[in-house]
């Protein structure tokens, strides 16, 4: 079974995501946290193999997170999911160590479905 982390502030974005990526990949386990350093502790117990996280979190940035995850889990894939969809941001999420950045205003569900699937397979 994979383990995915979703990290996000916003509660109903945050629930509805969740409840959305459970239904349509049953073989996942989706946790979540609400800020960096929830996010910090979830990822040492829960080792996941996904994660998707916003770029502005309370205590640490999704940035900052994205480059501690790299430094001790390197085959982790993550997905950044923000609504700063500005070059600077997506050119830092990458140069952190994401794998994918997408934007949550110009992103349709289908897209955030079809991401993952693929990540999905590709672990497979």
């Amino acid at each position: 079974m994979v383990k995915a982390l979703i990290i996000e502030d916003n509660d109903y974005f945050r629930e509805t995501l969740r409840d959305l990526l459970r239904s349509e990949f049953p073989c996942v386990t989706f946790e979540e946290a609400g800020d960096g350093d929830e996010a910090l502790q979830k990822i040492e117990v829960l080792c996941p193999e996904l994660i998707l996280m916003d770029i502005k979190l309370p205590g640490e940035s999704g940035l900052e997170i994205t480059k501690k995850v790299r430094q001790s889990f390197l085959e982790v894939t993550i997905i950044i999911l923000t609504n700063y969809d500005l070059p600077e941001y997506r050119d830092a999420a990458l140069l952190h160590g994401a794998n994918y950045f997408l934007s949550k205003g110009s992103s349709s569900t289908e897209d955030i479905i079809q991401l993952v699937d693929s990540v999905i397979k590709d672990m497979k």
